[in-house]
């Protein structure tokens, strides 16, 4: 696969993220940012995600003692510097040559947590080594319970603290843009994780192979009894699989739709918080991802209920324009955002973000 080298050095008009997906078009092919970039059938999730956060009006309070302020926030007993994660993302080398070991990298400069996928092209030990920062690992489960149990043991020894399980996305979505640029999976990059998996064609093999194999509420069960890490259950939309999850004993929830890439006409996954959150009360541990673009996006998903979010596309971009010096840069941009916005909006500790920071709350 033919690489355009990354950038040495940051250009002065990359001042937000999504000045990062504007240069990766320069970096990558045009099936591989199709790939990345799109979202499923027509895209009506995918920029819900983007439109719902507009729609959301901050209501700033003046005049608050900034003395002690921080970004610091508590999740799952991990102290975070601040209240976002790289989400995980798969075959990063289809945007770098080093891939997750470079996101890694990254994510240790900036002190940020790290989801690391299933379909890593880099081991999870050798990612793992790369920072001192919090490491998850996403998984997904597979066809046979004993190949789980290996990644599960791999990733607990590799020193990973939390175990977060993808449940929305058994199969990918009609994603027609990379269809219609002819994206395929290079031979070179592999899920080096796991075993390559089996090609299931035809409407038979989704209904009663494919989804056979999709893990059920029985397997969670299961999983439970393999480790003594939390759990967060990633895909969550309705309230009432929120509620089943906490009651079975999940440590957290991610509140998600796959960033508009698996099942379209899904809402957008910050309108579909406020009411998970009040379904599970204030306590227990949510999570949010797609469609965060700004530090002010944070700011709202929090005041609406999230403890803290995940970043997934812009890692890619970010990636595929200047490598870990790219991912670190990210980071830094959203981390200046979101303290710029706490202190315009009057919040100088994180806890202090509520529904009361919005006059659109939900």
């Amino acid at each position: 696969m033919k690489y355009t080298p990354p950038l040495q050095n940051i250009p002065a008009d990359i001042v937000c993220l999504d000045d990062y997906q504007r240069y990766a078009k320069e970096f990558l092919t045009h099936d591989i940012y199709e790939y990345i970039a799109a979202g499923v059938a027509d895209e009506h999730t995918l920029h819900r995600n983007r439109s719902a956060f507009a729609n959301i009006e901050l209501k700033p309070r003046l005049l608050r003692d900034f003395s002690s302020a921080s970004t610091q926030t508590t999740l799952l007993g991990h102290n975070l510097a601040h209240p976002f994660l790289l989400a995980p993302l798969g075959y990063q080398q289809l945007c770098h040559a080093s891939g997750e070991l470079a996101t890694a990298i990254a994510a240790d400069a900036m002190d940020t947590a790290m989801v690391v996928s299933t379909l890593a092209t880099a081991s999870l030990e050798d990612i793992a080594a790369q920072t001192d920062a919090p490491k998850w690992f996403q998984l997904y489960f597979q066809p046979q319970r004993a190949d789980t149990s290996i990644l599960i043991a791999r990733a607990e020894a590799a020193g990973y603290s939390a175990i977060v399980v993808t449940v929305d996305a058994p199969l990918s979505g009609l994603r027609n843009r990379p269809q219609r640029a002819g994206f395929q999976i290079p031979p070179e990059i592999e899920a080096v994780n796991i075993s390559p998996a089996q090609k299931l064609a035809g409407q038979n093999a989704i209904l009663q192979q494919l989804m056979a194999l999709a893990p059920q509420w029985q397997d969670l069960a299961w999983l439970k009894q393999q480790t003594q890490l939390p759990i967060i259950i990633k895909g969550v939309i309705n309230p009432d699989d929120a509620v089943q999850l906490a009651d079975m004993g999940m440590d957290g929830i991610i509140v998600s739709n796959h960033g508009g890439r698996c099942l379209d006409g899904l809402p957008a996954s910050i309108d579909a918080l406020p009411a998970i959150r009040d379904a599970l009360g204030s306590d227990f541990p949510i999570l949010l991802d797609s469609g965060i673009r700004r530090g002010s996006d944070i700011i709202k998903s929090i005041a609406l209920g999230a403890n803290a979010v995940l970043i997934g596309r812009p890692q890619a971009f970010s990636l595929a324009v200047a490598g870990a010096l790219g991912v670190a840069h990210m980071l830094r941009l959203l981390k200046e955002e979101l303290e710029i916005t706490m202190a315009l909006c009057g919040c100088p500790h994180i806890d202090d973000i509520n529904r009361d920071c919005l006059f659109t709350s939900g």
